[in-house]
């Protein structure tokens, strides 16, 4: 009988609004959130995109395709005033959220479009991060120094996020977008373009293939495939892809021997050896080396995947589907 006296006075004591009792329930109601609050967010992790990484010279059409892909492709009185829809030369890396079809597409229902809207149509989707990358080559940094990594950080999105972790993004797949109306003229713009062009690429290929190199044991980092969208084929002097396709590989044979011959004369050696990873002298050289002749069939040896697909942003033409779809089957 004392027990039950003693819990009877306990309850109403605790069922009394006392200051006591008042304060204690506050803390409760205060202080058990925020705990919960710290051991979910310490055990669950921040999920993480993939993405995809625009890159090219400027001019190529990089913001321009960043565009189409986020508001949709423009209607026919805005490609007739062409001035509203000019981007201008990016200054820092820009990023964007979007949602590819992962739904098989029919020929009544096409999904695996940019221009499809997800929502209405019910289909399943996943998201990933395009970003858009400077092409001024002073700016180019940026992306270079990620390259080597299997992560990205774009800064559109640090500053949004409330962790480190929620900051860094798998890199998926590589765009580098090409001006294909002006690599078609046979004069001396043309030719430097043309190597400005090569040059930059040739950067980003040997960036991804020392990436490769400096896997930790024999466990090699995930492949990274590029597209090189030979963009404005909707311009009469455009070069079709497969000639923007031999044009590159021959400017970056070239490039590949001048390099070479800079750093025998350095006194640096480019003999990869038996192995072909591994040895430092031997990173600057793209692709299989004694190669006469350069191949974008030979970054496979460095499980890198080239391709060479046509398209345009603005204008009548091939647009930008199979860049899409592209996209769509790798992330």
């Amino acid at each position: 009988m004392a027990t039950l006296e003693t819990l009877k006075s306990a309850l109403e004591a605790s069922l009394t609004p006392t200051p006591t009792v008042i304060s204690i329930g506050l803390a409760i109601v205060l202080i058990i959130p925020i705990i919960l609050h710290f051991i979910f967010s310490a055990t669950t992790p921040y999920t993480t995109l993939p993405s995809v990484l625009l890159l090219g010279p400027s001019g190529a059409g990089k913001t321009a395709l960043l565009t189409l892909f986020e508001r949709g492709p423009l209607s026919q009185q805005d490609q007739s005033t062409a001035a509203v829809a000019q981007t201008h030369t990016s200054q820092v890396p820009s990023t964007v959220e979007l949602a590819v079809s992962t739904d098989t597409p029919s020929s009544s229902n096409n999904n695996n479009s940019y221009r499809t809207d997800l929502d209405a149509t019910g289909a399943t989707a996943k998201k990933f991060l395009l970003i858009d990358t400077p092409g001024h080559p002073k700016l180019r940094g940026h992306a270079l120094s990620h390259l080597a990594s299997s992560t990205i950080t774009p800064s559109s999105v640090a500053s949004a996020s409330p962790s480190a972790e929620t900051h860094k993004s798998k890199l998926k797949a590589l765009i580098f977008t090409v001006d294909a109306a002006s690599l078609a003229a046979d004069d001396d713009n043309s030719s430097s373009t043309l190597s400005t062009t090569a040059e930059y690429l040739y950067d980003v290929l040997i960036t991804l293939q020392k990436r490769f190199h400096k896997r930790s044991g024999s466990r090699a980092p995930a492949s990274v495939p590029v597209l090189v969208a030979a963009n404005k084929l909707d311009l009469f002097t455009a070069l079709p892809a497969a000639l923007v396709k031999s044009r590159l590989e021959a400017e970056l044979g070239r490039i590949r021997q001048t390099r070479s011959k800079g750093l025998l004369d350095s006194g640096v050696g480019v003999d990869v050896g038996a192995g072909g990873a591994g040895e430092e002298e031997g990173e600057g050289w793209l692709g299989g080396y004694g190669n006469d002749k350069f191949s974008f069939k030979e970054m496979m040896e460095f499980d890198i995947e080239v391709e060479v697909l046509g398209g345009n942003v603005i204008g009548e033409g091939p647009g930008a589907d199979r860049w899409w779809k592209w996209i769509g089957e790798r992330v």
